[in-house]
């Protein structure tokens, strides 16, 4: 653990501003919530909410065969992937390993931008670089110091953004563009991807000018969102959370490493892979057994101590099925608890129980991600 102070985001003083309650995230001192997780919960499923996500990574990969060279080490075949759009993929190490997962940008057939995970930027880095051709033909850049990077999620996102930065600065679902002309004169560039589910999009642009629109985007609606909300969302539609979901092995530090130490087909991810290809990590993704544990939902279906990481699930007999790696009450559903997590020789609509304390058991169901 570093002793150095968390890192403060160009939006710190926005965030201040706000009455945010700021917390340690991975060394960056970001708002886990401004009135209520559950509110801004239901705010952003509701009308719009504006994340702070600049604790996120930002590389620029670039070369005539960039797209083929970032191929051979992830599971998505980045050659099908034409510009504008942008895609998801997991990286495996050697063993095959998820070491993290990307959402990644093809700007032309020699630019990609990639976003990796807050906590993995120097890790990442340091892989993409060891397998870097000795050619030079591929260049990576490290923009993660200089760019800012705010989420604007919800069904009212696109009539915010067209308030504040014009229609013309509108994309579509995964597809990427440089931001044009605005009245802000704001620079970088837009995605329509985000963490929560919802239509919205994610906006990179150069740290000074981050304020600026970060005030016009709430002045036109937008409800300030924290981690903590930003978590739950992201577990009702069962996206994956790196560190959390998964972990690569090197950077566990929980006793049982190897329950998080996962690759591709174990996390049961029904985008993002494609075998069509060769990768680094393969072998592994191909090489399990139908009865082998699998990424899963679970459901309550009745009420007790709410589900959370490390809980047990077994059978109704009480054998061991696996552990769940996230949960909690999901406020889309009136907090019924919900979770995920790695079980073995399950299938959907199986009722299992959920070892939520010492004393209590909770009967669910076992489902396939999203809840909502």
């Amino acid at each position: 653990m570093s002793d150095a102070p968390p890192v403060r985001t160009a939006l710190y003083d926005e965030h201040i501003a706000l009455n945010a309650n700021l917390v340690d995230f991975h060394g960056f001192e970001l708002p886990i919530w401004y009135s209520s997780i559950k509110e801004e919960h239901l705010a952003t499923r509701a009308s719009a909410g504006l994340f702070d996500v600049s604790h996120m990574g930002s590389f620029r990969f670039s070369g005539e065969n960039v797209k083929e060279w970032l191929e051979s080490l992830a599971t998505q075949r980045v050659t099908s992937i034409q510009a504008p759009r942008c895609a998801y993929t997991h990286f495996l190490d050697e063993n095959g390993h998820l070491i993290d997962d990307m959402i990644f940008a093809v700007v032309s057939d020699s630019e990609i931008l990639g976003v990796p995970n807050a906590s993995m930027i120097g890790v990442m880095w340091d892989w993409f670089a060891s397998h870097l051709p000795d050619d030079g033909s591929v260049v990576l850049e490290n923009l993660s110091d200089e760019m800012s990077i705010m989420a604007l999620q919800g069904p009212e996102a696109k009539k915010i953004l067209s308030t504040v930065l014009g229609d013309s600065n509108h994309v579509g679902r995964f597809k990427w563009q440089r931001i044009g002309e605005n009245p802000l004169d704001i620079e970088g560039w837009i995605q329509g991807t985000g963490y929560t589910g919802e239509a919205g999009y994610e906006i990179f642009v150069p740290n000074d000018q981050a304020p600026l629109l970060w005030r016009h985007l709430i002045e036109s609606g937008s409800i300030p969102i924290g981690l903590g909300a930003r978590d739950t969302l992201r577990l009702e539609k069962g996206f994956l959370l790196s560190g959390v979901d998964f972990c690569w092995p090197p950077l566990s530090e929980v006793d049982d490493a190897s329950f998080l130490a996962r690759d591709s087909w174990e996390t049961n991810v029904p985008f993002g892979l494609d075998l069509e290809h060769e990768f680094v990590g393969k072998h592994r993704v191909i090489s399990h057994d139908v009865g082998d544990a699998r990424w899963w939902g679970i459901r309550y279906l009745e009420k007790g101590p709410l589900p959370r990481p490390g809980k047990q699930v077994t059978t109704l007999d009480g054998a061991p099925l696996g552990m769940l790696s996230s949960g909690a009450p999901a406020p889309s559903l009136e907090n019924v608890g919900i979770g995920i997590g790695y079980l073995q020789s399950v299938n959907e609509g199986d009722e299992v129980l959920i070892v939520a304390s010492p004393r209590k058991s909770v009967k669910a169901v076992v489902v396939r991600p999203p809840f909502v």
